[in-house]
């Protein structure tokens, strides 16, 4: 299975999540899956990618063109897909995988989020997006989606492949499933 994680290029203040990210890694690794993510040696993104480098799996990165020329793409990965602009980006790692999980980030992790669970709703793909709310860190957007089904602006089932999960363990369920 070619698990997509979006997550951060950024390292973050708790070093709680990078053990997190690292053990996801793992999971996916030791799975026989391959990771397929942004692409960057840094922060968030390289520790999932090395965690499941260690274990011998396979890692795609997708990375616009111009971070590649800043020189932020990680240079041990299985396979470095570039692509010209940031959309690209996205579409691609649509495409290449079988499943989302976002972990903690910033504004891109949130964009990459939106655009999926939209595409889900819509009934463009027929993914699972698993949203994982380590230490309650997207349950605002969980309330949110909550608030968009109690106002009757999206049905519950249209979001039926969007799965908030607390621990390593209910991801692993959600995959395996």
């Amino acid at each position: 299975m070619n698990i997509c994680v979006y997550l951060s290029a950024q390292e973050g203040r708790d070093p709680e999540y990078r053990a997190f990210v690292t053990e996801l890694g793992h999971l996916i690794g030791n799975g026989g899956h391959t990771l397929v993510y942004g692409g960057s040696k840094s922060g968030m993104m390289g520790a999932v990618a090395d965690a499941v480098l260690e274990t011998g799996g396979k890692v795609i990165g997708v990375e616009p063109r111009f971070f590649i020329e800043a020189e932020f793409q990680h240079d041990g990965i299985t396979e470095l897909l570039v692509t010209e602009t940031m959309n690209e980006r996205k579409e691609k790692l649509v495409e290449l995988s079988d499943v989302f999980i976002a972990l903690p980030g910033s504004t891109g992790s949130l964009e990459e989020i939106a655009d999926t669970a939209s595409m889900i709703k819509m009934g463009f793909i027929d993914k699972k997006l698993i949203i994982a709310d380590y230490k309650g860190f997207y349950s605002p957007l969980k309330k949110l989606f909550e608030n968009m089904i109690e106002g009757d602006f999206v049905k519950r089932e249209e979001l039926s492949g969007i799965k908030f999960a607390d621990s390593l363990d209910e991801i692993k369920v959600m995959l395996d499933n």
